[in-house]
């Protein structure tokens, strides 16, 4: 369906769509490129299903701030977020959202300043920040500069600059293999990386006007992905187990630092975000991979009560 350009909080609505539908389209392809951090299959999975809970509620919210629109809509999905692609993205809208609040529309430059506020905030409430990964495109997209010889502020300044962030977040996934030990191994590339170019692409598309335009480069990048993952899974590989455990808890920021270090001693990639603030303290996101459930609940059952909590299986067979 074809737009004008836009800035506002209708197309935040559109966007956020769009990703979600073609989040579902490409879940086969991400889940079968799933190797990092483990090799679960469910990447795709998990970044459809945060991205939908999003999307859902920036369906139902009557804003026109648009950096209200998706920090609200961050916030929803990071209540409801799967796996670490699912939690880095709803942290990284939250963060999106807070640098545009108090907006209309957006500007090239706001947009810019916005993703940087994101990439930050994605990098740091990972444990282990790795590179190849989902943080490498997030990283590459909040390095593309305002476009000059345009008119400054425009729509159209707008939409060249998030043409650029899309062709700077395929670069970017381009390269993952040159980054990460394990995609040098499988000659893939990050699903996560990919993913994120899924949601970037949605973006620029929306944003300029055309939801359904051309897609031709991502769906070639696609192909050539679900082609190598296919030769990939004919390969040997080491089979993964444990668990993902991901819950909500109420804590002090002090509390929440110990819990953070806590599970860091039983576990791997732990995440850990503020959600929204209570009466002494915030709603944190939780998020560490263990080998059994209990190892990590002991842990976060001594620091406060986990609600929202979710254990998932790490095993490929389970994927």
């Amino acid at each position: 369906m074809n737009h004008r350009i836009g800035s506002n909080a209708a197309v935040m609505r559109r966007w956020l769509d769009l990703a979600h539908r073609d989040l579902v389209r490409h879940s086969p392809v991400l889940n079968a490129l799933n190797v990092f951090p483990v090799a679960d299959a469910d990447t795709g999975t998990n970044l459809a299903t945060t991205v939908r809970a999003a999307a859902e509620a920036a369906a139902v919210l009557e804003t026109g701030d648009v950096g209200e629109l998706l920090s609200l809509a961050g916030q929803a999905a990071l209540e409801e977020a799967r796996g670490n692609s699912g939690t880095l993205f709803s942290v990284f809208l939250t963060a999106v959202g807070r640098s545009l609040e108090g907006s209309t529309r957006m500007t090239a430059e706001s947009v810019r300043l916005a993703l940087h506020a994101g990439h930050v905030r994605a990098w740091s409430v990972l444990t282990d920040p790795v590179d190849g990964t989902m943080l490498s495109v997030l990283e590459a997209a909040a390095a593309v500069p305002v476009p000059q010889g345009v008119e400054e502020g425009s729509n159209q300044q707008l939409k060249e600059f998030l043409a650029g962030v899309s062709t700077a977040a395929r670069a970017a996934v381009l390269v993952t293999p040159d980054q990460l030990e394990i995609l040098r191994e499988t000659g893939t590339v990050d699903a996560g990386a990919l993913g994120m170019l899924v949601v970037f692409d949605a973006l620029a598309r929306t944003v300029g006007g055309d939801d359904a335009g051309d897609e031709k480069a991502l769906d070639a990048l696609i192909d050539a992905a679900e082609a190598r993952a296919a030769r990939a899974q004919d390969a040997p590989h080491a089979v993964h187990g444990g668990v993902e455990v991901m819950c909500t808890v109420e804590l002090t920021p002090l509390d929440a630092a110990e819990l953070r270090h806590e599970l860091s001693e039983v576990g791997t990639s732990v995440i850990m975000s503020a959600v929204t603030e209570t009466g002494d303290g915030y709603r944190w996101r939780v998020h560490v991979h263990v080998p059994r459930p209990e190892d990590a609940l002991t842990v976060i059952g001594a620091r406060g009560k986990a609600v929202n909590l979710t254990v998932t299986s790490l095993s490929e067979a389970d994927g």
